[in-house]
């Protein structure tokens, strides 16, 4: 699921999944993002008002035991759970360790 657009605005302090257009390439690494912004969006930053559900593929499931370690898909489990809120589900939890093990 996602969600194609284009925003045109002035410059100004911004930061997220793009980056934080302060012209550095080296800071806008998916790890340099998630370590100034987070995981995820928080739900007060949410700009709709309800978000729909999502599920965790077999093929997914099958690409973190295929590509990514056991060592650093527990890291990232353990990132997410102290990232994520506190009353995330399961799904919301495997797809942020994806997102951990394949810099997404």
């Amino acid at each position: 699921n996602y969600l194609d657009l284009k925003i045109n605005m002035p410059p100004m302090e911004t930061d997220g999944g793009c980056g934080n257009f302060n012209g550095n390439v080296d800071d806008d690494t998916t790890q340099a993002i998630f370590e100034r912004v987070g995981a995820r969006v928080p739900a007060s930053d949410m700009l709709f008002s309800r978000g729909t559900s999502a599920e965790f593929t077999r093929e997914e499931k099958e690409m973190l035991q295929k590509y990514c370690s056991s060592t650093t898909v527990a890291e990232a489990k353990m990132h997410c759970i102290k990232e994520l809120p506190a009353d995330v589900n399961e799904v919301g939890i495997n797809a942020c360790v994806f997102d951990q093990c394949f810099g997404m």
